[in-house]
C-alpha cells in the first residue's frame, strides 16, 4: 500500500507540476484508500477516476493534488466546496483552511463522506446536503445569508460558471472551477482582486463529470 502511494505521488502528482512540499506530505498522512468504496480499494492509488455512485466519479490524484495547491490555502481561509463527494478533498482542504463548508446534493454520498471524514476528527468541517449547483451563500441571488469565501471549489464541472461563485468570494478570494463541455474543458483559477475586478488564469484541460443541475448555455434550437 505505502509503495502503491509512493509511485502515486512521484508518477503521477510530481509530473503535474504539484512540487510545494506541504501538499506532497499531506497526500502521505491523508489516506486516499479510506475514502474509496470498499469493492474498489484496488483503485485507489490508480490515474483515473473511480465511480463514486450516483453518476459522481472521485478526481484523478493528479486533479485533486494540482487543485490544493493552486488554492494556496491559509489557516485563515474559509472554504465553500461545491460536491462533497467521497470527502477526500475536503479532508485535504481541512487541513489547510480554517473551515470547509461542503455541499452535497446526493444525501447518501453526503452520509459516505461523513464516515469517511469521523476518523480524522476535524472540527473545522460542515457538511451540508442542498443544491450549490448555481451558488451557495451571499453571491446566491435572494440567499440572504451575506455568507461569502476565501476559497471556492466545485468538484463538478460546469458548461457556464454562474456568476453567483464569483461573487461570493471575498476580496482577494480564489474559485477553482472546471467550465466546458466534453470532451475538453479548462480548469481555471479566479481571483477576486477588487469588488468588481477578477484575474483568471488557466490552469489545464481536463474533462470530469458535470455537477447535477449545472447551469446550462442557450442552445439554438431548429
Amino acid at each position: 500500500m505505502e509503495q502503491a502511494r509512493f509511485n502515486m505521488i512521484e508518477q503521477q502528482i510530481r509530473p503535474c507540476e504539484v512540487l510545494e512540499g506541504r501538499i506532497l506530505e499531506l497526500l502521505k498522512h491523508v489516506r486516499r484508500e479510506h475514502f474509496v468504496p470498499e469493492d474498489k480499494r484496488e483503485m485507489a492509488f490508480m490515474d483515473m477516476e473511480i465511480p463514486l455512485g450516483h453518476g459522481v466519479f472521485m478526481w484523478q490524484p493528479k486533479l485533486e493534488a494540482r487543485t490544493v495547491q493552486e488554492l494556496h490555502l491559509s489557516r485563515s481561509d474559509k472554504v465553500l466546496e461545491v460536491g462533497t463527494g467521497s470527502g477526500y478533498l475536503t479532508a485535504l482542504l481541512s487541513m489547510l483552511a480554517g473551515h470547509v463548508t461542503s455541499v452535497e446534493i446526493v444525501p447518501e454520498l453526503s452520509a459516505m463522506a461523513k464516515k469517511h471524514l469521523h476518523a480524522y476528527h476535524r472540527g473545522n468541517i460542515a457538511l451540508e446536503v442542498g443544491d450549490a449547483a448555481r451558488g451557495w451563500g451571499g453571491g446566491m441571488k435572494g440567499s440572504g445569508t451575506g455568507t461569502n469565501y476565501d476559497v471556492i471549489v466545485l468538484t463538478g464541472s460546469t458548461p457556464v460558471l454562474p456568476p453567483a461563485f464569483q461573487n461570493s468570494l471575498n476580496v482577494g478570494g480564489r474559485l477553482f472551477a472546471i467550465v466546458g463541455d466534453a470532451p475538453v474543458m479548462e480548469a481555471r483559477l479566479i481571483t477576486r482582486i477588487a469588488a468588481d475586478t477578477f484575474e483568471t488564469v488557466n490552469i489545464m484541460e481536463t474533462s470530469v463529470a458535470p455537477l447535477q443541475n449545472a447551469l446550462q448555455p442557450k442552445r439554438f434550437v431548429f
